[in-house]
């Protein structure tokens, strides 16, 4: 029988906060603080213009993983559809209670929209399916996203839209769908500027890694409350917060407010990678940094030089879809079908086809081991962590805008 420690460890997430010790996490295990810009050596000018190519991987806690079927392209010309109230559940992707999405930022091709939401598996203790939240927050960015217009005049500064905004935005729209009525999630924004600029918004312990060159660049830090209690957006009900105020007990009712800045100048060749703690409680920065090196430098995207890696100058060759043969084993047998893949499609399957391996790997102890070792010194935590798992990994491409068209004299 497992002791009290041990049932604490293993059930999901929490809503209330125990009295234990905040969880941190020190620069040798997932992740540590990042406070500095990163500052490009070629900055965007007038005959530059960044490119951002965008795809996601994912795959539910218990469910086997195709990393041809689970995976998601984006295209920044597709037109993102309107939430429905009471959408159905079979169009979401198998992404369990994560939610992620991608969206151009208003009618700017070159400028993208991107979030993570974990919803928190403790809402299931009440009856509520924490991916109802997710995913609906998640649908709700997106929307925003692809309507913004940004303010033109002497005031566009100060209207610009935030990160940090665009989080407040799809979390008050789920707060006044009358189809939810509880839930939470953690969550992790970002807006890509044309020229280069980031700037993430990070709620709960999500995250992102920033990989240059073959090197970890920057990286969040998690939001905690106490061990395995992250900040989180929540919708509680009326009847759960008078309970609370009767019995005593606190809900946790965090808000886009108390979420982490960072603001990040990107490169020509940059890797990004914004994830779910499905991701981060089985593979170290390092881990992290080895397969997205290795998937870089086979595609021929990093080449390694005398001078040491360096990005290749064209990256649109790697980026583009192309097509290639895949087996599908169905009812008939045997059968050959076309797949799309790109280069950031094989680091965001890569990635999330290790974190699924070192999730059920009762024997290599990772990232969430090493912290129940950290609080629960008696207790013994073999191996991963079973989680759902969402990753979407940016390819970042620094490429040439027309010139000025010069009339013929």
């Amino acid at each position: 029988m497992a002791t009290a420690a041990a049932r604490r460890i293993c059930r999901p997430r929490q809503l209330s906060t125990p009295i234990t010790a905040p969880r941190s996490y020190s620069p040798s295990t997932a992740r540590a603080p990042v406070a500095a810009t990163a500052s490009s050596a070629k900055r965007a000018s007038g005959n530059t213009k960044f490119v951002y190519n965008v795809a996601a991987s994912y795959i539910a806690k218990g469910r086997p993983y195709d990393p041809m079927t689970h995976v998601f392209h984006f295209n920044p010309y597709n037109r993102v559809q309107p939430p429905k109230p009471g959408r159905s559940k079979s169009s979401r992707p198998e992404s369990g209670q994560d939610a992620f999405f991608v969206s151009r930022l208003g009618t700017n091709p070159n400028e993208v929209a991107l979030g993570v939401a974990d919803g928190v598996g403790g809402w299931m203790d009440s009856g509520v399916d924490p991916a109802d939240f997710s995913h609906a927050f998640c649908d709700y960015m997106a929307q925003k996203a692809f309507e913004y217009r940004p303010k033109t005049g002497e005031s566009a500064k100060t209207t610009a839209l935030t990160a940090r905004q665009l989080m407040h935005e799809g979390y008050s729209a789920v707060c006044h769908d009358p189809s939810i009525k509880a839930g939470g999630s953690t969550a992790i924004v970002a807006l890509l500027g044309e020229g280069g600029n980031a700037e993430v918004a990070n709620l709960g312990d999500s995250g992102f890694i920033l990989l240059r060159l073959n090197g970890v660049h920057a990286y969040s830090e998690p939001q905690t409350h106490a061990f395995n209690t992250p900040y989180q957006l929540s919708v509680v009900p009326p009847s759960m917060l008078l309970r609370a105020a009767a019995f005593g007990g606190a809900q946790l009712m965090d808000q886009p407010r108390d979420a982490e800045v960072t603001q990040l100048q990107l490169r020509h060749g940059d890797v990004l990678v914004f994830a779910s703690d499905g991701l981060w409680d089985n593979l170290f920065n390092q881990d992290i940094l080895r397969i997205v090196s290795r998937t870089m430098s086979m595609a021929g995207a990093w080449a390694s030089t005398e001078s040491g890696i360096q990005v290749v100058p064209d990256l649109s060759e790697y980026t583009k879809p192309q097509e290639i043969d895949s087996s599908d084993t169905g009812d008939g047998g045997a059968k050959t079908k076309k797949k799309v893949v790109t280069l950031q499609s094989m680091v965001a399957m890569e990635i999330v086809n290790a974190a699924k391996a070192a999730s059920v790997n009762s024997k290599l102890n990772g990232p969430f081991a090493k912290e129940v070792s950290k609080y629960y010194p008696l207790e013994s935590w073999q191996g991963g962590k079973e989680d759902d798992i969402c990753a979407v990994v940016v390819v970042v491409s620094e490429e040439a805008a027309p010139g000025p068209v010069k009339a013929k004299l």
